[in-house]
Formats: C-alpha cells, sequence, structure tokens
C-alpha cells in the first residue's frame, strides 16, 4: 500500500487547475449504456473510482477507450445486465447502473455496493423509486434482481433527498411510458448535470437543481460529445488547505455558486475571498477564528463530502467550534487520528466539540475513508514535523494525484 510522507509548516501559493467532478462523471458513465450512438465524455477526470466504473461498462460490452484526456464509449455492442460482483464491492456508485440497465435491457441484476464505510447508507430509497416506475424487485444472496417489461411513468415522493437514488430514478424514467415526477428531489450541481447529459443525447428531463424533477419518456437517446462540470468538493478542499496553511492561491475551472455554503463559513472565519469567472482567489495571511457551529445537510447546505476537511481547520483555529454531521453517523473517524497529532475533540454521536489548539504535530496515521483522507493531508501541511499517511488508496479514489495539485502550490508531499 502506497503512504504519503509531508513535511509540515509550508503555505499555499499559486494557482491550480480543478478537474471534472467524480461525482457528475460516474453516473453520467452509468446513464451511457442507455445510448443508442458513441459517446464521448470530454475532459474526464481518471479517478480510481472512474476507472472502476469503466471496467463495469467494458464488462456489460461496452468498447471503451480513452483518447488523452476523452472517454469514447461505444454502448451499442453491450449485451448484459449481471455487473460482476468484483466491482460492486469496490465502488458504491455501481448501484448507478440499477436504472439504466432497466432501462435498456428490462433487467438488472447488482450486488449491494461497496465503497467508503462511512456509515449506513441504504438503497431502499432506490428501491422503492424504482418500483414505483413498475419495476419488480427481488433481493436474495447478496444481490438485487431487477425486471419491468414495461417502466410506467408515475409519482415517485422520496422520504429523504437523496443524491443516488435521485439519480437512478431519473435515468430509468428516460424511456418510461409516460411522465414521471420525482418530489423532494437532490439538489446538488452534479444532479443537474446528468439532466443536461440526458438531453444532450435527446432526452427530456427539467427541473434538476430544484426539489421537483419532471421527465418525460422518449423511445431512444442518441450519442455526442459531453464535458462534465469541474469538481466542487477538490475546490473546496484546496480553499480549505490554504485556509489551514495560510498564503494565497487561485483556483481556476470551478463554478463558485456550487460553493457558496463554504465561502460563506470560510468568510466569516476570516479568509479573504474574490471571486470572479470562473476563478476563486483565497488568501490568509493570520490565524483564523474557530466557526462556532457548523451543521452538514443536503445541498445547498454544507456538504458532508467537505466536513472533515472543516474539521481540521477547526482543529487549529482561534476559539471552540462545534460540527454536527446530519448525513452519515460515522463521518468522524477521523478524529481519533487527529488526537495523535495533538488535536483536542471531543466525539459524541454525531457532534463533534472542538477546542483550536495553536498547533498540530506530525505523527503516523491512517485515511478511514475518501475524505478522512483528504483531510490528514491537511493536516500534514499545518503541523510542525513529518506526518506519515498510510492507505491513501481511499484518497485517490476522489482525488487526482493530489499530491502533486499541493506540491505546486509550496507543499512538501513525497508519494511512497
Amino acid at each position: 500500500m502506497s503512504t504519503f510522507y509531508i513535511k509540515g509548516g509550508t503555505t499555499l501559493n499559486g494557482s491550480v487547475t480543478i478537474p471534472s467532478a467524480k461525482n457528475a462523471i460516474l453516473p453520467i458513465l452509468a446513464c451511457s449504456i442507455m445510448c443508442g450512438d458513441v459517446v464521448t465524455i470530454k475532459s474526464i477526470s481518471r479517478f480510481s473510482d472512474v476507472d472502476y466504473m469503466v471496467k463495469i461498462l467494458s464488462e456489460l460490452g461496452c468498447i471503451t477507450e480513452f483518447q488523452d484526456d476523452n472517454l469514447i464509449i461505444d454502448p451499442r455492442p453491450s449485451d448484459k445486465y449481471c455487473i460482476p460482483e468484483e466491482y460492486t464491492k469496490k465502488i458504491r456508485s455501481s448501484i448507478f447502473m440499477l436504472g439504466p440497465l432497466v432501462a435498456r435491457f428490462g433487467k438488472a441484476k447488482v450486488a449491494y455496493p461497496g465503497g467508503c464505510n462511512i456509515g449506513s447508507r441504504p438503497i431502499d430509497l432506490h428501491i422503492k423509486g424504482l418500483q414505483s416506475l413498475n419495476v419488480k424487485i427481488e433481493e436474495r444472496h447478496g444481490f438485487i434482481y431487477c425486471e419491468a417489461k414495461n417502466i410506467v411513468g408515475g409519482e415517485v415522493h422520496l422520504d429523504f433527498p437523496s443524491v443516488g437514488a435521485t439519480e437512478n430514478i431519473m435515468m430509468a424514467s428516460v424511456f418510461g411510458k409516460g411522465t414521471t415526477k420525482i418530489y423532494n428531489a437532490a439538489k446538488e450541481p452534479e444532479i443537474e448535470d446528468l439532466q443536461n447529459f440526458i438531453n444532450a443525447m435527446g432526452g427530456k428531463v427539467k427541473g434538476a437543481g430544484t426539489s421537483t424533477i419532471e421527465v418525460v419518456g422518449v423511445n431512444k437517446l442518441g450519442g455526442g460529445e459531453y464535458t462534465p462540470i469541474s469538481d466542487r468538493i477538490i475546490a473546496g478542499t484546496y480553499m480549505i488547505a490554504c485556509a489551514s496553511s495560510g498564503g494565497k492561491i487561485e483556483l481556476n475551472n470551478t463554478n463558485y455558486t456550487h460553493n457558496t455554503a463554504l465561502i460563506s463559513k470560510l468568510k466569516q472565519s476570516g479568509c479573504n475571498i474574490k471571486l470572479k469567472n470562473d476563478t476563486i482567489y483565497i488568501e490568509v495571511g493570520h490565524r483564523l477564528k474557530s466557526i462556532s457551529l457548523l451543521e452538514t445537510l443536503p445541498y445547498p447546505g454544507f456538504p458532508t463530502d467537505l466536513q472533515s476537511q472543516m474539521l481540521i481547520l477547526q482543529t487549529i483555529s482561534k476559539g471552540s467550534s462545534m460540527i454536527i454531521e446530519n448525513l452519515f453517523e460515522t463521518r468522524f473517524k477521523i478524529f481519533t487520528e487527529l488526537k495523535k497529532m495533538g488535536a483536542d475533540i471531543i466525539v459524541k454521536d454525531r457532534m463533534a466539540f472542538v477546542n483550536g489548539v495553536k498547533t498540530l504535530y506530525g505523527a503516523s496515521v491512517t485515511a478511514p475513508d475518501l475524505r478522512s483522507g483528504a483531510g490528514l493531508v491537511i493536516a500534514g501541511i499545518c503541523a510542525d514535523g513529518y506526518t506519515t499517511i498510510n492507505d491513501i488508496y481511499h484518497i485517490d479514489r476522489g482525488y487526482l494525484s493530489i499530491e502533486k495539485d499541493l506540491n505546486s502550490l509550496g507543499a512538501d508531499i513525497t508519494r511512497t
């Protein structure tokens, strides 16, 4: 297993370009199997999760080829509707294939998905939503079996605005007879991006980004080219890294409206942030003040995927903070690693109470999941001394060589 070796005490300065969003690419790749012609995903980011999803498409019979930073997909030869268990255990987003496979083949067989162990993420909302569209579902021996002779449009009321369930139901509805309405839909930018992809291929979806999405069934999708949105979580991670270490950086290829919750909190803590077109400028020259209360919420609230990184900032800010995690019950696994580095944190259930310290100290730590791993990288940059981070394969699932980006800004990180 690779590790990161970080020499702490550096500040970040310079510019970096943000890649396309993992959480936008994955459902788009799943949806591509529904297309009737060749699809080109442009400026694609090859996160490890993306490579796994491409392998799934290949296993299902699609022809896939990377050409520079573009991915060419020919879904027409696909003739399989069963996803090998070896892939579904590695990538939770394999669950996105349920809707597209049922839409195309009328059948699907998928093992229960894996991914980061950050708490219970039941797929009952996916199942209930598909059942509302006349899909018959059985669960046995660790597999989900779906069958639908005719997908019929209907009304789907989600008990919680789940991103994955919203996207799965959207895709399953594309070939449905009539109109489907999804109420209490998730509003994340990646959902709007999926809508735009479907429409670019000939679908009829509207309302993404609001709580009600409407899908009018069509007979087929075509092919074409599409460029996914940039990754707001990577942009947010680098903004927090600068806020934690100090310095002045600019982030290019961003949409700052996707990070308004974070930007508001960082300004509140004392960061100097300027926004212009697709660039975010952030400058920090002093120790920041703590944010008294931070709660994770569905979009447009503060994202759970930036909570671990923000926790790091609070550990070295001036004052006390309380962080409430409302989405995943085990998102605070990072706190035991931070305690090794001198952080003053108490965790109770879904709440973390943080007293800021002036300095963190280098230590040997282990990344428990993707976003915690990114948080530990930030902690290592800020710490006094040297930090070793183990199990960094988690980090590679959502960041493209994070050490190269941060080293280009002045960090001192070695992958060994």
